[in-house]
């Protein structure tokens, strides 16, 4: 019996780079496409809608972690197997979907993490090298858990841990805590390589240092610790 796979795609003021992400992936052969607009200013659930995907928005912006958990539960009222998720800026390649795919079905996982780091020509600017690491070692504290690439917004996860997984956090800091639900219900967490791309647009609305900061202020506020 076919899965059913659903993909996620949180979006932000991406009017103008949504189309080529919504094009490839159709192209591609997925069906079943999500996009949450949150709280865009511009055209983007306009723009969405004219390639005839499913379209969920909030009124205002919350964060991508919100639109992540607000795509995650849509997927899963429609009956998804699998739910990959793909940031809307095209820094992801929508040919990584199906490898994402084939890993969590062969290894059994429950989430499978698109690793940008696992590549020795990855090709990630110096400054998100340096954010991720920092990253990496304050999800290593809270969860126990180690992973190359803590912030990748490319991933899939099963529906059993999608409906384990409740997710508290609204900003970049989701990606920390969806790992640390799957340590604490032991579900299986893996990786594997995948590819980006980065241009001026997607390094100025991604995370930064500072950005980063904020990012563990907020993890110890929610005391992850206990």
């Amino acid at each position: 019996m076919n899965s059913i796979d659903y993909i996620v795609v949180p979006a932000y003021n991406e009017a103008s780079r949504l189309p080529s992400v919504l094009k490839r992936i159709a192209h591609l052969g997925y069906e079943h496409i999500v996009v949450v607009d949150d709280g865009s200013s511009d055209d983007t659930a306009d723009v969405a809608a004219e390639h005839h995907v499913h379209v969920v928005r909030h009124t205002i912006n919350l964060g991508v972690g919100a639109a992540t958990q607000t795509g995650i539960q849509f997927a899963l009222n429609q009956g998804a197997d699998y739910i990959v998720t793909i940031d809307g800026d095209h820094q992801h390649l929508p040919e990584d979907i199906e490898h994402l795919l084939t890993a969590i079905r062969e290894s059994e996982s429950d989430m499978v993490i698109g690793s940008r780091f696992m590549k020795e020509d990855h090709g990630v600017p110096t400054s998100r090298v340096i954010y991720n690491k920092i990253a990496n070692a304050l999800t290593l504290v809270i969860t126990g858990v180690h992973v190359t690439d803590s912030q990748s917004g490319m991933k899939v996860i099963s529906r059993k841990f999608a409906k384990a997984c409740e997710l508290n956090c609204n900003g970049f800091e989701f990606c920390v805590e969806m790992i640390r639900n799957a340590a604490l219900t032991h579900h299986k967490v893996t990786e594997i390589p995948i590819s980006v791309r980065y241009s001026k647009e997607t390094m100025e609305k991604g995370q930064s240092l500072f950005n980063g900061f904020k990012m563990i202020g907020r993890l110890i506020r929610l005391n992850f610790y206990k």
